[in-house]
């Protein structure tokens, strides 16, 4: 896969989307100081070439009773389980993200929850679901850090 060369134009309007990725082209066009139109045309660009991929909306999961994270390291049976075992994983909805990794675990996955009695129900599901040998948790105390914009600019110095 080629990469694409983005412009500084491409960059600023990527860190506005980056902020919100509803605000209107013609928002980003006044302070970019440029047409709608050029926005539009940019942004199609980079949704063609994949390099913007939808768009995404980011909710206060506290605000909605879900503030405890927990992180839980996944060991296999066997590793030729991984599929069946992530297809298992799906069904469960608390499960916010997984990956498969190399290490200690098998499968590395985040997990919402309502409270620790919550996440208890939550791991123990996750203990039960065929293929998996056992689970480590690790505790989410705060999300200290959470920012898409520094990598983003780090990779566009680099380009």
């Amino acid at each position: 896969m080629s990469k694409v060369t983005l412009d500084e134009i491409d960059h600023q309007i990527l860190d506005i989307l980056i902020d919100n990725t509803r605000i209107p082209f013609t928002d980003i066009s006044k302070r970019l100081l440029i047409s709608a139109g050029t926005v539009h045309v940019r942004v199609k660009k980079m949704e063609e070439s994949g390099i913007i991929k939808g768009s995404s909306l980011n909710l206060d999961y506290v605000k909605l009773g879900y503030s405890f994270i927990a992180y839980v390291g996944i060991f296999l049976e066997k590793t030729n389980t991984t599929t069946k075992v992530l297809e298992s994983l799906r069904k469960i909805p608390f499960i916010t993200v997984a990956h498969i990794t190399t290490g200690k675990f098998n499968i590395f996955c985040k997990v919402r929850a309502r409270d620790t009695h919550h996440a208890k129900d939550i791991i123990f599901n996750i203990d039960d679901v065929e293929g998996v040998s056992r689970t480590e948790t690790m505790i989410s105390l705060e999300e200290s850090i959470n920012d898409k914009k520094r990598l983003m600019h780090s990779i566009f110095n680099e380009l």
